[in-house]
Order: structure tokens, then sequence, then C-alpha cells
């Protein structure tokens, strides 16, 4: 101790602040036995640490020093991607126009809490899945519970939020089309799914913090009761406007001439945006599209427009016809996946969102409703048994919540995979809130004609 240096003593002391302002934040307060290696580090050296780092030969000590420089790094890294900042890359077009794909985002944790990671032993910036060699990025054991850290607020409705998808937790590696391994049981069968590895690979379970990160706008709170009638959302019966750049879905006939590349930038239609429906007539018929003189149709096409565009194609006269896209039919694959209910895309609703502390009574409506949020989020074993509901092996008439939950919505409304789809989000796969666009490109241009749009970089997203 004698032998150590001022600066060694200053080194000590920061460190060992912030050792112990982590500690406090993060609330596991046996991590204070850490302080005795970073006084051992600094001051009494009894172990000797860093002796792996000066071998006798040259060459060793140089090859020592860059690999202490990269464990530096990944360290560093990972630290700051699991508590402050991720990188994230908008993949779709659900969010679209508030997002755009190509956005890349720069995602707070401290927005709403970073969490303590469920998979603690993980190589950073990788989800689950290195590329190329096709193996997993992380060690299953140990395997840490729940737990957020205090960060600079909550989730609030209308809020951007990046979080894990809820559906990802059981996995079909080679499911087709990118549909999710509980839509591909439902449409071909367990057993199909399970047995035929050539089409649907192996099944794999990930944890929480392992699952895709989806990203979507909030906008049901816990405690609320939404409604989404013909499109509109309603909250506990009052209204709620629709974002700025919202979209839906729309059936457009032209004046009798293919659209060029120009008219759909103006209208900020992608080229995977677009579908002409000309090969389908039938469909064309039930939405009113009615033939020309010359007894066939106009050019139509099925595209997404927000409020914005449908004005630039009524104003200059492109279109001989507009028709809004519909779904009022009921639809199995929309949540709960029931015949009970007879909701649809555009019709969903009257659906309670869960919240921390409140209690549901378990009878057939609410066990269609939250069975998952009861069984795959929070835990529990539920069956029925000679009419009686048991969890976790106790007969049970009632549920009260551990976890609140969010409904999270695309503003790209008809074109999105979103509660809709999935059901609720738990507060345990909440990862995060974008603050910054600071990169987009255009996977529809050349890089240097125009394939980075400069004007959103650096830009607040769903603030324009």
């Amino acid at each position: 101790m004698k032998k150590a240096t001022k600066t060694q003593w200053i080194f000590f002391f920061v460190v060992t602040a912030l050792y112990i302002a982590f500690t406090i934040w993060d609330g596991n307060y046996w991590l204070l036995l850490g302080v005795l290696v970073i006084f051992d580090i600094y001051i009494s050296k009894f172990v000797p640490w860093g002796a792996w780092k000066n071998p006798k030969n040259k060459s060793l000590r140089k090859v020592a020093e860059w690999v202490d420089a990269i464990l530096f790094a990944l360290v560093a890294v990972y630290f700051i991607n699991l508590f402050i900042f991720q990188m994230y890359k908008i993949p779709t077009s659900s969010l679209e126009k508030s997002l755009l794909v190509g956005d890349y985002l720069m995602v707070n944790k401290m927005s709403y809490g970073p969490r303590i990671p469920n998979t603690p032993l993980s190589f950073p910036l990788v989800q689950h899945t290195f590329p190329v060699i096709n193996t997993k990025s992380y060690i299953e054991w140990p395997r840490w519970e729940y737990k957020r850290l205090k960060g600079l607020g909550q989730v609030k409705r209308n809020d951007i939020v990046v979080f894990n998808y809820p559906a990802g937790d059981t996995v079909a590696l080679k499911s087709p089309s990118n549909q999710d391994y509980y839509y591909s049981v439902r449409q071909y069968g367990r057993n199909r799914v399970w047995t035929e590895k050539n089409v649907f690979g192996d099944i794999v379970y990930r944890p929480v913090d392992r699952r895709e990160n989806y990203v979507k706008r909030c906008i049901g709170m816990p405690g609320d009761s939404l409604q989404i009638i013909d499109n509109e959302i309603y909250i506990d019966g009052k209204h709620l406007p629709l974002p700025k750049k919202a979209q839906f879905n729309y059936i457009v006939e032209t004046q009798g001439n293919l659209w060029n590349d120009k008219q759909f930038r103006t209208l900020s239609v992608s080229m995977d945006d677009k579908t002409i429906l000309n090969s389908y007539p039938d469909y064309l018929e039930r939405h009113g599209i009615e033939k020309n003189s010359q007894g066939s149709f106009n050019p139509v096409y099925a595209i997404p427009l927000t409020k914005e565009a449908l004005q630039i194609i009524e104003k200059n006269g492109w279109a001989r016809s507009i028709h809004i896209e519909t779904d009022n039919n009921s639809r199995v694959d929309i949540y709960p996946y029931s015949n009970l209910f007879g909701w649809s895309r555009d019709n969903y609703g009257p659906v309670w969102i869960p919240r921390k502390g409140a209690s549901i009574e378990l009878n057939e409506i609410n066990l269609a409703l939250y069975s998952r949020c009861i069984t795959a989020y929070e835990g529990n074993s539920l069956r029925v048994e000679s009419n009686q509901i048991l969890i976790n092996g106790n007969p049970a008439s009632r549920y009260t919540f551990k976890y609140d939950y969010y409904f999270m919505m695309g503003d790209n409304r008809h074109s999105s995979q979103d509660s809709r789809s999935w059901g609720f989000v738990p507060e345990d796969h909440i990862v995060g809130k974008p603050i910054l666009i600071w990169l987009s490109t255009d996977k529809d241009r050349k890089l240097f004609s125009g394939g980075i749009r400069w004007k959103r970089i650096f830009r607040l997203p769903g603030r324009d």
C-alpha cells in the first residue's frame, strides 16, 4: 500500500465511486464485494492481474497489447449496448411514413430504464445468431430473472417504442415467408412444423432479450379499454387522432395509363409497396372498379397512401377512382385467434389491456384473451379439467397480473404485423426509445444517386 502513487489512489477512488453508483442503481448490493478487487488492482496488487500483458518475448508482448485493447473495446461496447444505447435498422414498412425502411436508429435504453440481461454471457452487437456460421451468440447459463433499472421516464401513449417480439419465444429456423412459429402451427399443424425439418428447420427457444427487435407506436396503455371502429381508434370511448404520417392501403384506378417512377416518388411509394391488380378481375369488381368504354379495366394499383399523398392524387387528377382497402371479415389470424370475437384488422375490440396488480375473472372469454399473458409471459401453468380452471395446479377463479402490458400498432395501419396479430407487449419486452436517425438509405436507388436520404439524417424519429 505504501508503494501506491497518488495517481493510483485517484484512479481507485474514481473507479470505486462509479462502481458503487452502478451497484446502487442495479440494486444488487452483493456486487460491493467487487470493491475488494478494485482495491487490489489499483492499490495492494496482491494478485498479478496484468502479468499476462507483460511477457518477456517482444512478439508476445505486442500480441498481448492488441488482445488487451480488443478486450477493453468489447467490454466497453457490451456495457454501452446493454445499458445505454443500441443501434437498430428499420427492416419493414410497418411504421411508414413516420419511419422508413432503411432508417438506422439510435435507441436510448435509458428512456424507460435498461433491463438486466436475461442472458448476460453474450457477444455484443449480435442479437441471437452469428451471421455466416449460424450459431447462437449467447450462452444459456446463467439465466437471470427480469429486472429493470430506473430510467428517465415511462412509456407514454404515442411513443415509438423498440421491444422484443412477443411471439418470438419459439422459432422455426427455416419458417417460410418469415412466419412466426405460432402462425405456422395454426396454418400447418404442430406435428408438421416439428417433423418437416427440411421446410421449417429446427425449433428453438429464445429468452426475452434474445428475441427479434420490433419497433411500433404505443397506442394502448395498461388499464385502457381499446377499440378500433372502421380504422379509427378509441381509448375508453374517446377518439384517438391518427399520427400525422399514418397511411392506409388504397385501390387506385388510374385514368388509363401506367404511372411512372416519378409519380410514385412524389407519393413516397416504394417499388415493393406497389402492386398492379389487373390479373384479379373478380377482386376489382368486388371493390367497385368498373370497366372502361373498351370493356377492359384501366391499370389498377394497390398502394399505401398517407392523407397528403391521397390529396396529391386527387389534386393532379391521376385517378379515375380511389377505394380504401377494406377488411371487415373476422379472421382467425387476428389475436386472440378465436371465433368467439369476430374481430378484424379494421374493426377490433373492445379489449382491456392488462395492468399490473389488476385482477380478472377467469372465464372462457378472458382465457382466450389473456391465457398467453398468464402462461408465456408470467410463467404460470394453466389448464382446464372438468370445467375447473387450475393455475399452477391450484383451483382459481380470478387472476392478478404481475406485469403491465401495452398495445402496439404500426403507422402503416394496413400493412403492419402488430398487437392485432400477436397481442399485448409485456413490460419486460420493452427495450427503449428511438432518439435519432443517424443514417437513412433508400433501397430503390443507387448509393450515389439518391441512395442516401440526407434530409433524414440526424432527425428525431416520428417528428416530421
